[in-house]
């Protein structure tokens, strides 16, 4: 059953109003923790990092400042565990001494120098500072993670466009993604040599329902969704997809709501003579991404030999201030920096512009899409997004509105992105005032519908493809969620429906574990009671906001956790081929100080953390277990559908079923 269009204006003011209190809860959330917890609390959390220092500084993209900051060598080598990643807002600061009087701290805390993190490495941080004269602290450093409002601010700004839109300025394309009109039919000869269906495939192993959903998707006029379940070569069937379309001589922007789902695709397209470019800083800077992102060939295209001479002048200048105390001459540096900075930037945006004109594929997240990069850019053929069920709409919205067509690339059964206000209704009069001249259908919106789901309920299933054959788990792995979200179509293929964790590349002995694709561990009769983590206990009695929030852990069930990893590992599975997840945070912080320690290796992770991953056998802890029979978000059919296909060869599942089975 298909929806009624949906009024553009109104859609973008309910959007309007559920981003703002989605930041306003952002806001709150991070301010709330950094002013109620000392800096080694946060690092314990894993939003901040402590005792670092600098081991360089130079001029980066834009002119701006980067800091490489290492652990303070008292400390070790390796940043310790956190969860600090690539585009995330920092503060970088001076380190609040312990012995420091509140009063102190607190001035110690708001000060420091606000920047966007461009690497991390389990060496050292990258961060590129936002002032152009920032007086960077020399003693020990610490960053922490703030709200990321820059996100919000694209998204703000496309959002309004959208509500502002003429009648005349709104394209076909859009009125489609609407239902203000119904897709182009495809044409009825699309299967056959003369429509799309005899195409010279370039990657040698596609299976069948792979292929159906490329011609599909270079059928479509206007849009089309690629469905890919866990497994089954989603990311494969896009390079495929990509390649084709360039056969075609046409310009592709491909975007991602993270930096890892774009990295993911420049890495496998880099096998391929592609022209391309990956906007943004990529996340890894892997070789193989690094020579495409603009960052280097910024420096490295002829172009670019320009732009380096007046980096190296900018470098030296930095340098000359750090040696120099007295105040006329560091004026004069700065004075002197800022003429440089200016025809830095303009010699760069020229370098920029030509290398984005000239490149068939463009890569970037899908808000760095709405980036002054692509401002004189030449439009662009089709929009590829991937992982766009994990992604706001408005986020999608950042580089649709000039778009002519769209593939999306998801799974709209697996978890959509996190949402922290979780309020479809906005309660403050200010929202209100946003949303009360939008139509009834807009009240129930929630930022957790996707673009994806969206479309998918407007159109229904004629613009859909799903992928079928899954290359990950053992059949019996698979059953469960293929019965129950995939209306039983997953198939496993071949290479992996058989395989156990005695079938690894080196020994393992063949227990009553390993040899066993599938364990459940009951829990039931009462002995394994959850418990609440509601906030820490501070000295003085009071409680402090907790890094845990409101979360369940369960003791003894966590140890029948170790018991199952024990006897794995005993029986010659690595520890790093292991995986424990679980849905609740302090049970993860339960387990990390269980097994972290005693099997080095192991990855420890919640299960909307491990979303995307896999590995040959994964542990699954559900905590839940009250005579009220309550599950709380464990009633989440999404959330225990990406819990039980992350493994390949075993899934142990630890519960009680009791609890569980209602």
């Amino acid at each position: 059953m298909a929806l009624d269009p949906t009024d553009i204006a109104s859609f973008a003011s309910a959007q309007l109003a559920l981003l703002d209190s989605e930041l306003q809860s952002e806001l709150a959330e991070t301010s709330a923790l950094a002013s109620q917890n000392s800096p080694s609390a946060l690092a314990r959390a894993g939003l901040a990092i402590v005792n670092l220092s600098i081991s360089s500084q130079r001029t980066g993209l834009g002119g701006k400042t980067v800091l490489e900051l290492v652990l303070d060598s008292a400390y070790g080598t390796e940043l310790p565990e956190h969860g600090i990643r690539v585009g995330d807002i920092v503060r970088v600061g001076e380190q609040p001494k312990g012995a420091e009087k509140k009063k102190e701290k607190k001035e110690a805390e708001s000060k420091g120098v606000d920047g966007v993190v461009l690497k991390v490495a389990s060496a050292g941080i990258n961060v590129a500072l936002d002032k152009e004269e920032a007086d960077v602290p020399s003693a020990r450093i610490w960053l922490v993670k703030l709200a990321n409002d820059v996100t919000y601010k694209r998204m703000n700004q496309t959002m309004t466009r959208l509500q502002k839109m003429s009648e005349s300025e709104i394209t076909p394309f859009i009125r489609v993604l609407f239902g203000q009109g119904s897709p182009t039919p495809l044409p009825s000869n699309f299967d056959s040599p003369a429509g799309v269906g005899d195409l010279e495939w370039v990657l040698p192993d596609l299976n069948d329902s792979q292929k159906d959903a490329i011609r599909f998707a270079i059928a479509s006029r206007e849009v089309a969704l690629i469905h890919g379940p866990p497994g089954t070569g989603k990311t494969h069937t896009l390079i495929e997809l990509i390649l084709q379309l360039l056969k075609q001589n046409l310009r592709i922007l491909v975007c991602g709501p993270s930096n890892i789902s774009v990295d993911n695709i420049v890495e496998r397209l880099s096998n391929y003579k592609v022209s391309m470019i990956r906007l943004g800083h990529p996340a890894r800077l892997l070789p193989s991404v690094l020579n495409h992102s603009l960052d280097v060939l910024t420096r490295t295209s002829d172009a670019g030999e320009l732009v380096k001479d007046i980096r190296k002048e900018l470098d030296d200048k930095q340098a000359s201030i750090r040696k120099t105390r007295n105040g006329r001459e560091r004026r004069a540096i700065y004075g002197e920096m800022k003429e440089l900075r200016k025809e830095f930037r303009d010699r760069e945006k020229k370098c920029v512009d030509d290398l984005v004109k000239d490149s068939k594929v463009v890569l970037a997240t899908l808000h760095g899409a709405g980036g002054f990069h692509l401002k004189n850019a030449p439009e662009f053929d089709v929009v590829v997004i991937d992982e766009a069920s994990q992604a706001l709409e408005a986020q999608c919205w950042v580089p649709l509105l000039s778009a002519k067509k769209v593939v999306l690339a998801g799974d709209h059964l697996q978890l959509p992105p996190t949402i922290k206000s979780l309020n479809s209704k906005v309660k403050t009069g200010k929202k209100d005032a946003a949303t009360e001249n939008t139509d009834a259908s807009m009240k129930n919106m929630t930022l957790e519908t996707t673009l994806f789901d969206r479309l998918l309920a407007l159109h229904g299933p004629g613009i859909k493809r799903m992928l079928t054959t899954q290359y990950r788990m053992h059949e019996k792995i698979m059953a469960f969620p293929s019965q129950e979200l995939y209306d039983g179509k997953l198939m496993a293929a071949d290479g992996v429906k058989d395989r156990l964790l005695t079938g690894l590349p080196h020994e393992v002995q063949d227990t009553e574990d390993t040899r066993e694709p599938l364990v459940f561990w009951d829990t039931q009769g009462g002995d394994f009671p959850e418990q609440t983590d509601d906030g820490e206990v501070d000295k003085k009695g009071g409680k402090g906001l907790s890094l845990l929030g409101d979360s369940k852990s369960n003791e003894s069930e966590a140890l029948v956790v170790k018991n199952h990893v024990q006897a794995l590992v005993e029986a010659g599975v690595l520890p790093s081929e292991i995986a424990v997840v679980t849905p609740y945070n302090a049970q993860l912080a339960l387990l990390s100080r269980l097994l972290k320690d005693r099997f080095p290796g192991i990855e420890l992770g919640s299960v909307d953390g491990f979303q995307g991953r896999e590995k040959e056998a994964v542990v699954v802890s559900l905590v839940r277990s009250n005579a009220e029979r309550e599950v709380g978000f464990l009633g989440e059919k999404r959330r225990l559908n990406v819990a039980m296909t992350r493994p390949k060869r075993h899934l142990c599942v630890v519960g009680d079923s009791e609890t569980v089975s209602r």
